[in-house]
């Protein structure tokens, strides 16, 4: 719901810093490896109870995860970019959650079961949108310039990253907010459904 507004705040910095790094020679693809492997560590350090260390590598890996599209559009953008930015940010958003449980499996591990299956809803929706919106050749450019269609919604990223850093925050309650940020994806991938019938279902 908010990447749209995120998109006009962030791109302007985003590119002038991608275009200092491509001219390193430093690739986007790359970038998203730095991304993800950061964002794995801040998984390692919630899972052991480090919280401060957590929050503050989850941040920068996300900023890492924007700085990859900046430099391919300073350089040049693949498919293969765009594949591997999408499976490492899947990659991503499914470590942290499973962190939570391992730190506290009692309290966490019902909710965390329940929060990774509304991603796994979320994500198969919103992929299998952007597949039929390449077939019948729609495009976007709301959440920026992206090699998927990226279709929206209740929760996108902003939405999920401010997610992880109340986690950060507040590991105490995490079962309670796990369930009502599980019952939000379960709903915006439900509108995503309604969306690509009313979008799809007659061609």
């Amino acid at each position: 719901m908010l990447d749209g507004y995120m998109r006009k705040l962030i791109d302007g910095p985003l590119d002038l810093v991608g275009r200092q790094l491509a001219k390193t020679g430093v690739s986007a693809n790359a970038v998203t490896l730095a991304g993800l492997v950061l964002g794995l560590f801040a998984a390692l350090f919630i899972a052991i109870g480090n919280m401060q260390a957590g929050l503050w590598l989850l941040l920068i890996s996300r900023v890492a995860d924007g700085l990859d599209g900046a430099v391919a559009r300073a350089t040049h953008k693949t498919d293969f970019g765009g594949f591997w930015d999408i499976v490492a940010d899947f990659f991503f958003y499914g470590a942290i959650p499973v962190a939570f449980v391992v730190l506290d499996p009692s309290n966490n591990a019902v909710a965390g079961a329940l929060l990774l299956m509304s991603f796994y809803f979320n994500g198969g929706t919103f992929l299998g949108y952007a597949i039929l919106a390449e077939k019948h050749k729609l495009s976007t450019a709301q959440r920026g310039a992206k090699s998927l269609y990226f279709s929206t919604g209740l929760l996108e990223g902003t939405e999920t990253i401010a997610f992880f850093v109340a986690l950060c925050i507040w590991p105490q309650h995490f079962a309670i907010m796990a369930y009502l940020f599980a019952a939000a994806c379960f709903y915006t991938a439900t509108s995503r459904i309604w969306l690509a019938y009313q979008e799809f279902a007659k061609r």
